[in-house]
């Protein structure tokens, strides 16, 4: 069943209490006055409620930005008052001859009535924001139970090849190495890549030392396959044994930029700059795009990639892509 848009749920909701609203002064007329003074009224509150729904709420009250929620509060509640002053004040005088306040009525009494007058749409639209956050929360957290169990079904099929393909990599390694130790080698760097995706990564959390060296062992183990025309530059700087880091998390963007680029190029090398202090890790990975390749999938690893980044450090990474038609570049930005 298709979920109607919510622009429509307004019109709907707006359309029914206005239905309600002037049936009852139609089926009761009061006069010109009264429908022109409704009119300026629901306008007025209409245009607030939105100031309050669109902008106030979702900037503020989402962020938990107390003085910001409370100023722009403030600020739907004087559209409000000089609205309505400049259309029942200015404007129906001018071309209708009606007011709503007689005339020579103080200007500050105006303003304190109408702060009364001006309060209850913007309680309205704090609770039919709510209303949709918390429908929206509840969408999805069962967005991402079913996400859940369909990754725990995924773990537990993939569960016996990785041990079996492991545990046969160390069988194919004894065999190895009589035979050459170059082959042994690259067994056992493949060898690593499986214990770590197996077992160093169990938690969630590995250090960033750890990430690093199962960033490094696929760089080698790729460099064997491609060598000598290898071109990958790598470069640390500020890692240390305290951080920690989301295991396999920096490893597709290399991967994407083995898959999509070109390795072999001395003039543009493939380069990989990881940088970490005490406050943030900024990873820059840039390669020249390979117009030869013929896998023509792309960005499958990236968009998994951001949805683990906003599950994982939401509110707290940034993630920019740049491709100027020659060379591709992800960089990614994580706050501790």
């Amino acid at each position: 069943m298709k979920r109607i848009p919510v622009f429509l749920v307004h019109i709907i909701c707006w359309t029914a209490f206005l239905a309600y609203l002037y049936g009852a002064y139609f089926a009761d007329f009061k006069g010109f006055r009264s429908i022109a003074l409704s009119v300026s009224m629901t306008t007025v509150q209409i245009i607030q409620f939105y100031i309050c729904f669109l902008w106030v709420y979702p900037k503020y009250l989402k962020q938990h930005k107390i003085p910001q929620l409370i100023g722009g509060m403030f600020v739907a509640l004087l559209a409000f008052i000089f609205l309505r002053y400049g259309i029942e004040e200015i404007f129906y005088p001018k071309f209708f001859g009606i007011r709503n306040y007689n005339l020579g009525t103080p200007f500050l009494y105006y303003v304190w009535d109408n702060v009364y007058w001006g309060t209850s749409y913007i309680v309205v639209a704090l609770a039919v924001f709510s209303v949709q956050q918390s429908f929206r929360s509840e969408i999805a957290n069962k967005n991402l139970k079913n996400d859940v169990v369909k990754a725990e079904l995924a773990f537990l099929k993939s569960q016996i090849n990785p041990h079996f393909l492991y545990n046969t990599l160390n069988y194919v390694y004894a065999l190895a190495i009589p035979v050459s130790d170059k082959l042994a080698d690259a067994v056992l760097k493949l060898s690593d890549l499986m214990r770590y995706t197996l077992s160093e990564s169990a938690t969630g959390f590995v250090p960033l030392v750890k990430e690093v060296e199962y960033v490094t062992n696929y760089i080698a183990l790729f460099e064997m396959r491609f060598e000598p025309n290898f071109y990958v530059q790598f470069d640390t700087d500020g890692v240390t044994e305290q951080q920690e880091i989301a295991s396999l998390l920096l490893i597709p963007f290399v991967e994407n930029a083995f898959k999509h680029g070109v390795v072999n190029d001395p003039i543009s090398p493939v380069k990989i700059k990881l940088k970490a202090n005490q406050k943030m890790l900024v990873l820059e990975v840039s390669n020249k795009i390979n117009r030869n390749q013929k896998d023509t999938s792309s960005g499958v690893g990236l968009l998994n990639i951001q949805r683990r980044l906003n599950l994982i450090y939401p509110d707290r990474h940034d993630l920019m892509v740049s491709n100027n038609g020659n060379t591709y570049k992800t960089t990614l930005t994580i706050k501790w």
